[in-house]
Order: C-alpha cells, then structure tokens, then sequence
C-alpha cells in the first residue's frame, strides 16, 4: 500500500511539474490618471511659453523670425545666402560654439564656459539638449543664430541645479565654426 501512495505522490508531483507557469496579477491596478494629467500640464506648460514667445516675437521688429519644424524660433545673426555650403547631416562632425540666457537676457551659461563644442550629428552621446542638436542642423558654416526654445527643448523639468528652474525657457546664440563629412557622407 505504501509503494502505491509513493507512486501516486510521484505521478501528481511529474504531472504538476509539467504545467506551464502561471502568470502573477497586480496588486493594484492603475487607471494611467497621472499619465494622463502629465500630458495635460505639458500642453499647457508649451501653450503657456508659446504664447511668451509670440508676444517677444510681435515685439521684436528688429529680427526676422523662422519658425522650425521642431516647435522652436530663431532668427539670424550671419547668414550665408549665397554660398553653397551644407548644412551638417546625420554623421558629420560639427564644432560650434553656444550660450545659454533665461528670458530677461541673464546669461545662465556662456560661450566661454562651453568652450568650442565638437559633435556628431545625432549620433553623439554627448549632452546637448534637444534645442542645440536641432538648432546646429539649421546652419551653415559661418552662420550664428539666436534661438528661442520652448521648455521641452531645453532643460525641461531637471533645469540646471543652482542657475535655472524647472519649466524655463531660454534662448541660445549658435555659431557653427565647421563642419567635417565622415567617410560615409563623402561617398
């Protein structure tokens, strides 16, 4: 009798074992609320700015704005209309020089600071905001540039510790010194 319970035992423990696991549930569920709330406060934190921005620009008859694809402003300081450079593209090498200024014109981080930036385009990890890798693509050699920046294409929700608040935007001054093709852009 105990070598037929033994036998059973085994046969439930090959059986049991053999079953394919079960996924667990959680514990609590959520509604995605916040995700929701988030893009909310987003889209009026950028209409908000957007607004600011229209109104410096109405204001501004000095400059000639250029509305970007990306959702920020710029206007040039040195433009090139006549030559037949390039604009830098995917995998070029590009040096440049930046600052950055809230929007009373407080230098937050100045060229010297920065010093001759060197990246490739988009495919650095080097850390640049959104607003200054989009920007650099919209010159040539030899052109500056001031751009307005909504919060999204700057420092956005982190800022900078000590210098700039959360939720700022700020306006850069560019100026693209060189651009060199990689082998792969040559060809």
């Amino acid at each position: 009798m105990k070598k037929l319970a033994v036998v059973i035992n085994f046969l439930f423990l090959v059986l049991g074992a053999c079953q394919s696991p079960q996924a667990r549930r959680p514990v609590k569920t959520s509604s995605g609320s916040f995700i929701e709330a988030s893009v909310e406060r987003n889209k009026k934190i950028y209409e908000d700015e957007r607004s600011i921005f229209e109104t410096w620009i109405e204001n501004d008859s000095l400059n000639d704005y250029v509305t970007s694809e990306s959702g920020f402003w710029y206007y040039y300081h040195a433009q090139d209309s006549v030559s037949t450079n390039q604009m830098p593209v995917l995998g070029d090498e590009v040096t440049f020089t930046y600052n950055i200024k809230d929007l009373d014109g407080n230098v937050i981080i100045s060229e010297a600071e920065n010093g001759v930036q060197s990246y490739l385009v988009d495919q650095s990890n080097q850390e640049l905001i959104s607003g200054i890798r989009d920007g650099v693509k919209l010159l040539k050699v030899g052109e500056s540039a001031t751009f307005l920046f909504p919060s999204y294409k700057a420092y956005g929700y982190y800022g900078i510790e000590k210098k700039l608040g959360t939720n700022v935007p700020i306006t850069s001054k560019i100026t693209l010194l060189s651009i060199t093709q990689t082998q792969e852009n040559k060809e």
